[in-house]
């Protein structure tokens, strides 16, 4: 169990990392950010769009966790409620290991969107540093290819905060850190969505039963 001191000295050090931090300044204009990630991820849904999720290391764990409960986590009606389509580029272990060996690991994210995405999809790219070559290069061949964009950055932001039509920067310079608070983040976006589409299917289960 951690003792209440220890508690503190987290909080203060944590605290200490955060002096330019949006959340810390604005947590209102922070809020309309992640929001704005909910409304894209819904949009999504309720076209019929792909939500591509990419991310290495601690990310790519993040990216594989937040597809499974993008998934499974927003429904409310296992048997009749419309599905999201998403699915987490981390997980395609052989295809990763094929394009890193034979043409390098900047592809490995590129050369699954070539194969499986369309104009109008959506690209989830989480990256502490925004520096991440694949990562750059699959939202850059996302952006020209008719897909909508999403970063998720700490630090400074690296390449992927302007790259990306969209961005949800946390400006903390340790990588534990950011990954955690972009997991926060997706955990809050789980339980929106959750709401979103269950208010969609008891209006739509309404309708049917007039």
């Amino acid at each position: 169990m951690v003792h209440t001191e220890n508690q503190h000295a987290w909080s203060d050090d944590v605290g200490g990392r955060l002096p330019r931090s949006r959340l810390r300044r604005d947590p209102a204009a922070y809020t309309a950010l992640v929001e704005n990630v909910s409304d894209l991820i819904e949009q999504s849904y309720d076209s019929g769009r792909f939500v591509f999720i990419i991310g290495n290391g601690g990310s790519g764990a993040n990216a594989s966790h937040l597809c499974e409960d993008l998934a499974k986590c927003t429904l409310c009606d296992f048997e009749n409620q419309k599905r999201l389509k998403v699915l987490s580029l981390t997980d395609n272990t052989p295809g990763i290991m094929a394009w890193a060996n034979d043409e390098g690991y900047d592809r490995i994210f590129l050369e699954q969107l070539k194969n499986l995405a369309s104009p109008g999809d959506l690209l989830l790219a989480i990256s502490g540093s925004g520096n991440s070559p694949n990562i750059l290069k699959a939202v850059d061949w996302a952006n020209r290819s008719g897909l909508t964009t999403v970063g998720f950055t700490g630090f400074s932001g690296g390449k992927l905060k302007s790259l990306a039509h969209h961005n949800l920067h946390v400006a903390v310079a340790d990588m534990g850190i950011v990954e955690s608070l972009h997991q926060v983040v997706f955990h809050w976006l789980i339980d929106d969505l959750y709401r979103r589409f269950s208010a969609k299917v008891a209006m739509l289960n309404g309708a049917r039963a007039h």
